[in-house]
């Protein structure tokens, strides 16, 4: 199966040994982007990357899986316990001062962190989903230029396979 390196940049620490073992200079720092033309998928970034930030992807997803409407409430359960979870601390949030204020902004992120990991594992956030791309229709036609051309970039590079 035919894979990319993609990097996580929430993970990545700048240590940059990504850079000296790819043999094509795909690992770029200077963007933290890995150019995935010039990527050949031989996975010595990702072994290489102290804080595992960077992974192989297939260039080709799988078919997604059917839900059924039991998984798919459930699903919408848990997401909207989670929003309610990130508002409130973020009310919470804005009502404290210093180090409290603080902890109840690291509650919300978490939440919402969590949030999207559920809903990524459970099948609802791949990239080849229909609904990303529904979401990045909108973002295409939210006006802003810049992310309109993203939005297109992304959606001509994943195939819908639901």
């Amino acid at each position: 199966m035919k894979t990319f390196a993609v990097r996580n940049l929430r993970l990545c620490t700048k240590d940059c040994l990504c850079l000296y073992v790819c043999p094509t200079g795909a690992a770029d720092t200077e963007n933290s982007v890995i150019d995935r033309q010039k990527c050949i998928g031989c996975g010595a970034c990702a072994q290489a990357c102290p804080s595992a930030a960077i992974s192989l992807v297939p260039v080709r997803m799988p078919p997604q899986q059917p839900k059924t409407d039991g998984v798919a409430a459930a699903m919408g359960e848990l997401a909207k316990g989670k929003v309610q979870a990130e508002n409130a601390a973020r009310t919470l949030a804005a009502r404290s001062e210093g180090a409290l204020s603080q902890f109840y902004k690291c509650v919300a992120l978490s939440c919402r962190l969590s949030a999207e990991d559920a809903l990524r594992e459970g099948g609802y956030m791949l990239p080849q989903s229909s609904a990303v791309h529904a979401l990045l229709k909108d973002i295409a036609l939210s006006g802003d230029e810049r992310a309109a051309e993203i939005a297109g970039r992304l959606m001509a590079m994943l195939p819908v396979n639901d």
